[in-house]
Formats: C-alpha cells, structure tokens, sequence
C-alpha cells in the first residue's frame, strides 16, 4: 500500500493567498481576496474578519465582505459578531457590513442600541442596514423607534442612509415620523418630513424632499398629509 504524497499544492496555494491578503498593493490583495472567495476554505474565515478591519481600500473591503459571504454562516457569523464589539470603528463597521450582506437573522441581538447610535457614522451608517435586514418579524416598530431618534444627524449622506433604513421598514414608521415632525429642532423636523414624503412617492428624490421639507418647516407648518 502507498502513502499518498501531501497535497504540497494546495498549501503552497495557502500560503500566498495568505500573503497576498497582506501585500502592499492593493491590486494584489483583490486578487487574493478573490482567490479566496472563489474557493472556500474555513482556516480562511478569521484572516479575512481581521484584514478587514484594517484594509484602507474600498474595492479591497466589498471583495473581502463578498469572500466570507461564501464560507459557511456558521463560521462567519459567529466571529463578525465579535467583531461588532471591536474598539476600532472600521472592524465594527465592516463586520455590520458583512452581517447585513449575510442575512442571517441569528445576528440580530449583537445590532445593539449603542451600535444604532454610534458616534461614528459609518458604523451607525452600517448598523442601520445591518438592522432593517436582520430585524425579526414583530420588531420593527421598536427599532423605527430607536432610528427615529437619530433623524437630524449628519450631513446629507448620512441622513439619506437613515431615510432609506427606515423606508425599508414600511408604514410602521409613520407613528414615529409624524412624531418627529413635531420636534423642536429644525433639521430634525425636515428629516421627518423628507423621509415620509420618500415613502410616499420613491421618485421624488432625497435632495428634492429634504428641500421641500426645509421650506415647510421655514413657513411653520407640521409636514403632515392630509
């Protein structure tokens, strides 16, 4: 009986991916992140969780995210939730990121309020389309709740983030909506209108409503339909 040769093969394959995830050029790392994707292979999981914390290209980061799509939810999972704990903005939001691409509603208690109104934009920014996809049925009108809250916040692209989040959810934020119309802050109350006039008529466009909604404010009125 013969000993049958390692696969020498396939580990040198390991290996440069590896290397490659790490490369200096961001080119490279594509590859690799593709590589790796393309192929499956869970000793992979946790290397692409930490490259993505600190992976400075865009185009890198989405590879990356579609390359633990690929691997078992049950690997995945499991880690990009401790990764939502991280201190470091880009680990919390990318693996939010990755959750909301994922799906798996299994995830839904690490979307945490502190995640909802996090200080750093982009992590909120992930957290609220981590959330409306993971949400569970019969919980949408407390998290239209605690999204509400943030109505007002940021600049436009942000703001647009936050609209979409909550349109996604349907008329279950209206309550919410109507409620906010009424707040004292200005910015606040022109958010909750544009974004009520959004689920109303999609077409209107962000920058149109969320002018619109200035203008009502400015002329004293509530921006409820009647």
């Amino acid at each position: 009986m013969t000993m049958r040769e390692p696969d020498t093969d396939t580990d040198t394959d390991t290996v440069r991916s590896f290397q490659g995830l790490e490369d200096g050029r961001s080119s490279v790392r594509l590859r690799a992140a593709l590589a790796v994707g393309t192929t499956p292979d869970p000793q992979f999981v946790d290397k692409l969780v930490e490259r993505c914390a600190i992976e400075p290209d865009f185009y890198v980061r989405d590879m990356l995210t579609w390359a633990l799509t690929r691997h078992p939810a049950s690997l995945t999972v499991p880690r990009l939730v401790d990764e939502v704990r991280s201190e470091r903005a880009q680990a919390r939001s990318q693996a939010l990121h990755t959750l909301s691409k994922i799906g798996d509603r299994r995830a839904w208690p690490a979307i945490t309020r502190a995640l909802l109104t996090d200080a750093d934009d982009e992590v909120a920014r992930s957290a609220w389309r981590a959330a409306v996809v993971l949400v569970p049925e019969g919980e949408e009108h407390e998290l239209a709740e605690v999204l509400s809250a943030q109505l007002g916040r940021g600049g436009r692209e942000t703001q647009l983030s936050l609209s979409r989040a909550l349109i996604a959810l349907g008329e279950v934020i209206v309550p919410a909506l109507r409620a906010a119309a009424t707040h004292p802050d200005p910015p606040v109350r022109a958010h909750a209108i544009a974004t009520e006039r959004l689920l109303r008529d999609p077409d209107a466009g962000f920058e149109f409503a969320i002018e619109e909604a200035k203008r009502v404010v400015a002329l004293g009125e509530n921006g409820r339909e009647g």
